[in-house]
This record gives structure tokens, C-alpha cells and sequence, in this order.
């Protein structure tokens, strides 16, 4: 998808968001026809601009139809430079083709470098900065925008991240196509059953009440990545490989402590602060195989009893509860014996993830729960690249910025509980 369709489906959204916040007005009590934010007037104006935004999309759309049209080859005729990846129609591998023109960005640094067809398929894939975002990732004028990045690229940046962040690699992931606010449903549904009911009798209603949550879309960098030219024009150096796990690994890296810890003030909700379910050790500045028993029946058994219910805390908290027995001097932490049957805490797996505290006083070490069913991380599709040419030419280096925008928070408060560790 173009940047300019992209920008006109999300105007459109916005001014259809706003039609349906003056009918909403409308329809309630109280209704004021001249009220400047919800009258006739502003009704009249909220239903021009969406029809001038579905206007801009169709317009949009026809020149994205015109443009896969005109470079396709005439029926039967295959295309004059086929390269691998074409089928036996003689259709173009599009995924491929973008593929090697970003690779060749990568290593060259201009689109201007590049031969047209690679630079067409480019400037598609140009999405411009707005100058806050500008700001926030510290480039200039000169690198106004980034470049898409190809799906494999994206997945290897993906796969970093879940690798550097362990909540992120375990919950509930949602992608998307624009960074839009997101009104996400909560729910807990574990009181709610049904009953028998009696002949001749009429049923009775129960809703499903849900809570509203926002899903927001920060912007995530990775900082300057440098590179030396010569290392750049060596061709034994699998820079696609590289580089989207360096990008990935950082931003990786940040977005954990945000998905674990972080206050929902600019940036995700994390798991240990969004829970409201917790438990308390028994013993000051510790955790005993009693309160590990206590922690897991905190929540229902529907969560607790299913395969993806796991432990999460830090590598220091595992250290100190792989020393703990049971009543019967068993250890509670088991090795790995199989391939295939990870390593256990009291018959669960657990996930490491160094961004939750230690076993110290007053902290929420341990989380227990189906962390899949308690907690959803958005991700924008379209991770972008910039190079940046000029900023470290004396050193004979050029610079890479990966950016992608995420959120992340709690959306079912009942798969999870938190272990606080006691104060002394």
C-alpha cells in the first residue's frame, strides 16, 4: 500500500469517527440543533469531509489499480527481463523484486544509485516523517522519511525482539495496518455460567460486559547502528541477515521493560503493573514453595489448567527459587530431560524475562497465569529503515536507523496473578 492511500484511508477513518460522534450526540437527550460541535452546521461539515476523504481513497485506489496494471506484461507475452522467481505465466515475483532493491539501499545508501525499476518499487515504499516523529528519532531534513522494510526483513526483526523480550514473545499478538488508536475490549468472563432451564419457562438474559481499553501505537527506534564502508562493500557479509536482528535486538530490548513494567503514561501498560490480581510471600524478602502453591490457585482453574499457563520472572528470581524443595525434598525447578519438554518451576513452564525485578522486598518478582489470554501486543505492520549518509562520512562510516511502533497492555485481569515479594 502507497503512503498516500495509506494517509487517505486513515483520513477517511477519522472523519468517519467524527460523523459518528455528532450522531451519537444527536440521538441523545438534550439535543441543541444550534450547537456550534454537534448542530446542523457541524453535521453538514462532518459529512463533506468524509465524502471528500472516500473521494481521496477512491482516487488513490484507481492509481494503485493503473500502476499494477501498466506494469504487468500483455496477455501471453512474458516479461522481456525475467529473473528468478517469475512462474511459468511469466508473472513477477513483486515480494522478490522489492527484496533486492532494498538491499541494494542498504549497501549503496541512494535511490538515486539504483536502476529505475528499483527505484520506482522504492519510492513506493517511501514513507514520510512527520516533524515530531522527525524530533523524536533525531535525524534531519535530509532524512525526512523511511523505507519499508520486506516482510522477511520485518519477521527477523520480530524474531529478535521476542528473543530480548520474553512477555513480548509470549502474549497475545495483534497486528495491524496503521497506527490509528485502537479501542481494544476487556472482559473476564470466569463468573458467568449457564443454567438449566425449566420446561415452559422463558430463558433469562445475561450480557457479556466488556471494559474499553486504548491501544496507542509508540513510535520505537533503535538508535544509530554504524557500519564501516568496507565492511558494507564486502559481499561476504550477509548484511540483510545482520542488520534486522541488530534493529530488532534493540528495539527488542526497550519494548520489554515497557511491556513488563512500563505505567501507560506515553508508552505501553505492562504486565506487572497492569494485574490486579497479587499474592503476598509469607516471608519478608523471600519466596517459600507455599507461596509459589498460593500464587497459582490465585486464579481460576480455566487459566490456571491450561497448557500455555507459565511462570515469568527474572533470571536472578529463577536462581533463587531453583534452590527450593517441596515437602519432600524434591527440587521444584526440573531440567530439560527430553527434547521437546522445557525446563519446569512446581510442573509449569517459565519464561525469562530480565526486565522483572529481583526477589526483593515490596517488588512483584513472580507472574503466574496464561500471560497469551492476559496481555495483547500491537504491532503496525511496515517497520522502516533509514540510512543515514553524511552524519559519520569522516570516519569512513555510514549509520542505519530501524524504527516500529507497538502497545502493549492488559486486556483479561483474571489469566494472571502477581507474587509480591514481602517487605521487611
Amino acid at each position: 500500500m502507497h503512503a498516500a492511500l495509506r494517509r487517505a484511508l486513515d483520513d477517511q477513518a477519522t472523519a468517519y469517527a467524527d460523523v459518528q460522534k455528532i450522531q451519537d450526540a444527536r440521538a441523545a437527550d438534550g439535543y441543541d440543533a444550534t450547537d456550534p460541535k454537534q448542530g446542523d452546521e457541524a453535521f453538514t461539515r462532518a459529512i463533506d469531509a468524509l465524502d471528500a476523504a472516500g473521494q481521496r481513497v477512491a482516487t488513490e485506489q484507481r492509481a494503485d489499480s493503473l500502476t499494477a496494471n501498466f506494469n504487468q506484461p500483455a496477455p501471453g507475452q512474458r516479461d522481456t527481463n525475467p529473473r528468478s522467481g517469475d512462474d511459468e505465466g511469466g508473472e513477477r515475483d513483486v515480494e522478490a523484486d522489492y527484496r533486492e532493491a532494498f538491499g541494494a539501499y542498504l549497501r549503496r545508501g541512494s535511490v538515486d544509485r539504483l536502476p529505475p525499476e528499483q527505484r520506482r518499487l522504492m519510492e513506493q515504499a517511501f514513507d514520510e516523517l512527520s516533524a515530531d516523529e522527525q524530533r523524536a528519532l533525531g535525524v534531519g531534513d535530509d532524512a525526512a522519511g523511511g523505507f519499508t522494510v520486506p516482510k522477511e526483513f520485518q519477521q527477523r526483526m520480530v524474531e529478535a525482539q521476542k528473543e530480548f523480550g520474553g512477555i513480548g514473545g509470549i502474549a497475545d499478538q495483534l497486528n495491524t495496518a496503521t497506527g490509528r488508536d485502537l479501542s481494544w475490549p476487556t472482559n473476564d468472563a470466569t463468573a458467568q455460567e449457564g443454567h438449566i432451564l425449566d420446561e415452559n419457562t422463558e430463558d433469562t438474559e445475561l450480557d457479556v460486559v466488556f471494559g474499553s481499553a486504548k491501544l496507542a501505537a509508540f513510535m520505537y527506534t533503535s538508535r544509530v547502528v554504524r557500519l564501516s564502508r568496507q565492511l558494507l562493500q564486502d559481499s561476504a557479509f550477509d548484511l540483510e541477515t545482520w542488520l534486522p536482528r541488530k534493529l530488532g535486538e534493540r528495539i527488542g530490548r526497550a519494548s520489554a521493560r515497557h511491556f513488563a513494567t512500563g505505567d501507560g503514561v506515553n508508552k505501553p501498560q505492562g504486565l506487572l503493573p497492569g494485574l490486579t490480581k497479587t499474592t503476598t510471600s509469607s516471608a519478608a524478602g523471600k519466596v517459600n514453595f507455599d507461596d509459589l502453591v498460593v500464587l497459582e490457585h490465585a486464579i481460576d482453574p480455566a487459566y490456571r489448567n491450561r497448557p500455555g499457563a507459565r511462570y515469568v520472572l527474572s533470571d536472578d528470581a529463577l536462581l533463587g527459587l531453583r534452590l527450593l524443595k517441596d515437602a519432600d525434598g524434591r527440587r521444584l525447578w526440573q531440567p530439560e530431560l527430553t527434547s521437546g519438554t522445557p525446563a519446569s518451576l512446581n510442573g509449569k513452564p517459565y519464561t525469562i524475562d530480565n526486565s522483572l525485578p529481583a526477589l526483593a522486598g515490596g517488588q512483584r518478582a513472580v507472574v503466574f497465569g496464561d500471560i497469551r489470554a492476559a496481555y495483547v501486543v500491537r504491532r503496525v505492520t511496515g517497520a522502516q529503515v533509514l540510512r543515514l549518509n553524511e552524519r559519520y562520512a569522516t570516519s569512513l562510516q555510514v549509520a542505519f536507523l530501524g524504527f516500529e511502533r507497538m502497545d502493549g497492555r492488559v486486556q483479561d485481569q483474571s489469566a494472571a496473578a502477581a507474587l509480591i515479594v514481602k517487605a521487611a
